[in-house]
């Protein structure tokens, strides 16, 4: 089955170029790749033009910075294979766990995949006490709504059927993308399965972008999407 890799991309010069070869070098994968490129001004765009272009399936370029949920809404659209995946352009999640993510939905039993951070015995690299007691309180307050039982709701890897992510209408320009995405799934009952995967965190210093101001809006979006806005 072809799979699509969906590589949101922003100010990541230094990382964008090894993601995609790590997605190369994956054996067996026949992967269609979209890089989405959020405007960055960085020199992101230079390599993605003069080094990427001719590696990738389709690189579509935002002529202003919107935020991942709308270049994931982006790459989502393009995508052609029959099952959709988002990979981040850092290094913190590794693509040769793809293919075990693919397997539920291969083995015809789930409609969407986690790739969990907190399930099962994969290396982690120690990072931050206070994103992880976030993670898991953001987790928490979702399956209280969605009655599910995720042990990592803002994971980036996620996998869904296209059938299923090319039906649903993404509002979320930011982060709250995660929580809005596990609500509008969650509410169609959509078979969805976790597999523990390694996480390789970055430090603010590395280039981590995520911080409290999004964790706000993933409170806002898990009431916006779970009780004012339920479509």
């Amino acid at each position: 089955m072809k799979l699509s890799i969906v590589v949101p991309c922003y100010n990541e010069r230094d990382t964008i170029a090894e993601v995609v070869e790590k997605i190369r070098s994956v054996p067996d994968l026949d992967a269609e790749i979209i890089v989405v490129d959020d405007c960055s001004t960085d020199g992101s765009r230079d390599i993605l033009r003069e080094r990427i272009f001719p590696l990738v399936d389709r690189i579509i370029f935002h002529d202003h910075n919107r935020g991942k949920g709308a270049a994931l809404r982006s790459g989502f659209g393009a995508a052609t294979g029959g099952v959709v995946i988002v990979q981040d352009a850092d290094l913190e999640y590794d693509p040769q766990e793809i293919p075990k993510l693919l397997q539920p939905i291969l083995d015809g039993r789930a409609d969407v995949v986690y790739g969990s951070r907190f399930a099962g015995g994969k290396p982690h690299r120690v990072v931050y006490f206070w994103h992880m007691v976030g993670n898991r309180f953001l987790t928490l307050i979702s399956n209280m709504f969605t009655n599910i039982n995720l042990t990592d709701m803002e994971t980036c890897y996620k996998m869904f059927r296209r059938e299923v992510i090319q039906s649903i209408a993404i509002e979320e320009d930011r982060f709250g993308f995660e929580p809005e995405i596990t609500a509008k799934i969650a509410r169609r009952n959509c078979r969805i399965y976790e597999v523990g995967i390694s996480y390789y965190g970055r430090t603010y210093a590395e280039g981590k972008k995520i911080g409290w101001r999004d964790g706000v809006r993933a409170i806002y979006a898990i009431l916006k999407y779970n009780v004012w806005h339920r479509t």
